[in-house]
């Protein structure tokens, strides 16, 4: 369904000499409901997930990544269908709400669900046990990359990131991510209003088109990395973060016990590698 993904707003400019109301843009920031239903054909049981604010816009591919990163699903290959819920012939909540149909075959432990959550959402419980967690329910394994990242690709990554966010020009409030190759070449960017979401939806369509693991591509953040984008980074394979902002001490962590290359405060001529410096030539 295709929905806005900015609003105009009146608003009123001042400068020094005069006040003046004119029109802006701003990012649009809706609810998506997100709902798995399984079980067998005949006996069908749903579970709300999560209400995720965001842009809408690949809203599918957001409820993919968010399940493939939060350990619900595996691969897509665990999907029967994903589609807006209906209410009476009408599309509930202006396309709000969907549901994602599991395979009648695929066993699914509610109860397993709710601990994972509780581990390894953004909820303010993260630590080592948090850590600890992913081990246990990442399908990837994140290995030495065969091939290193040039400190000369990695100047011009932000400036390739920034380019390329034409919805950004326009209201400078969504945040982007996007994945390049280890030459520089950009192969998909994501925009939200959360950074989390943005992340979701690349890795969404990173398994809508069976590319993961995403092994030696480069993951580039336009503002700071915390434990929750390492998490779903980790969960995906990727083994190169690049983020324009800072780390947090926990995404630091997380990045050096999954061998990940994490590096920040990334300008044109210079920055920092927290995790992995061996990773960058």
């Amino acid at each position: 369904m295709a929905k806005t993904r900015v609003s105009s707003v009146k608003i009123t400019k001042v400068s020094i000499n005069k006040n003046e109301l004119v029109n802006d843009l701003v990012a649009a920031e809706e609810p998506l409901e997100v709902r798995i239903g399984f079980g067998a054909l005949d006996a069908r049981e749903e579970k709300r997930i999560a209400v995720i604010m965001r842009t809408p816009g690949n809203d599918f591919e957001l409820a993919l990544g968010f399940l493939i990163t939060e350990g619900v699903l595996k691969s897509t290959s665990d999907i029967l269908s994903i589609k807006y819920c209906t209410n009476k012939g009408k599309i509930e909540e202006a396309g709000n709400v969907l549901r994602v149909e599991l395979k009648p075959e695929l066993v699914f432990d509610i109860s397993k669900l709710d601990r994972n959550f509780y581990m390894n959402s953004s909820c303010g419980v993260c630590g080592k046990s948090s850590i600890e967690s992913l081990e246990s329910i990442c399908p990837f394994e994140i290995i030495r990359p065969t091939e290193k990242l040039t400190k000369e690709i990695v100047f011009g990554l932000p400036e390739k990131l920034r380019t390329e966010q034409a919805i950004f020009e326009h209201t400078g409030g969504l945040h982007a991510v996007g994945l390049f190759k280890l030459n520089g070449e950009l192969l998909q960017l994501k925009e939200d209003v959360g950074r989390h979401n943005a992340l979701d939806k690349l890795i969404g369509w990173a398994a809508e088109t069976n590319q993961l693991p995403l092994e030696s591509k480069v993951l580039v953040l336009s503002g700071r990395s915390s434990f929750e984008l390492i998490q779903k980074s980790y969960m995906s394979g990727i083994q190169f973060i690049i983020a324009i902002g800072a780390p947090s001490s926990l995404a630091v962590e997380t990045a050096k016990k999954f061998n990940i290359c994490l590096i920040g405060f990334t300008k044109k001529n210079s920055f920092n590698i927290y995790s992995k410096p061996d990773y960058i030539k």
